[in-house]
């Protein structure tokens, strides 16, 4: 048995709440983001869990979620690294952007491909194969090796660089990796063979 790895997307940001595209923008959580970020602290501190470093995003949702978590297991000062491998998808002109306005402007199907197709860029952006790009290679040598040397590793990033990771880790296909929703605030936990495959999974669901 190798070490664990937990992912956790950020707490429910403000663009979150508005529906908007924020890819690489710096917005705050929202008081219901906040909350869940403790929430999580709290149910991965009910499972004993003690972290020995932990990474995270260059985006500010992302950190201060981490710092909640980190507050709640009572674990604070740990060895943090952040950086913007693991930021969010980079969406391009669609930020800021309303998804209901988005898809007047430019249509429900484009949306709808943007949004859920693997290789397929707004313009101006990343599609989710681009933001595999930086964030695997970025797993695999800053992160992984910490894991199989017996560490336990926390992760707070976003969705669609945590659905990076977890494409990898699980094996999916593309098709997989687009059906899997990954809430806000909610830990996956992973323990981890030598191999790097892992040997259990449990999402600690409020």
């Amino acid at each position: 048995m190798s070490g664990t790895l937990v992912l956790v997307r950020h707490g429910q940001s403000e663009w979150n709440l508005k529906n908007l595209f924020t890819g690489w923008q710096d917005v705050p959580l929202t008081d219901k983001g906040v909350s869940e970020a403790r929430a999580a602290g709290q149910r991965l501190k009910a499972k004993g869990l003690r972290f020995d470093l932990c990474f995270t995003s260059a985006l500010t949702r992302a950190q201060n979620t981490l710092k909640l978590i980190l507050d709640e297991l009572g674990q604070t000062g740990l060895p943090e690294t952040r950086d913007q491998a693991l930021n969010e998808r980079h969406y391009g002109d669609l930020t800021g952007l309303n998804k209901d306005d988005a898809r007047k402007k430019f249509g429900e199907e484009q949306v709808h491909i943007w949004r859920r197709s693997f290789d397929v860029p707004p313009p101006g952006g990343e599609s989710l194969k681009d933001t595999l790009a930086r964030s695997l290679p970025y797993y695999m040598h800053m992160i992984q090796p910490h894991v199989l040397d017996g560490k336990t590793v926390l992760v707070a990033a976003h969705g669609n660089s945590l659905r990076s990771l977890i494409m990898a880790i699980e094996g999916l296909t593309p098709e997989q990796i687009l059906k899997r929703e990954l809430e806000t605030g909610v830990p996956v936990v992973y323990r981890l063979k030598a191999n790097s495959l892992p040997a259990s999974v449990d999402v600690l669901h409020a």
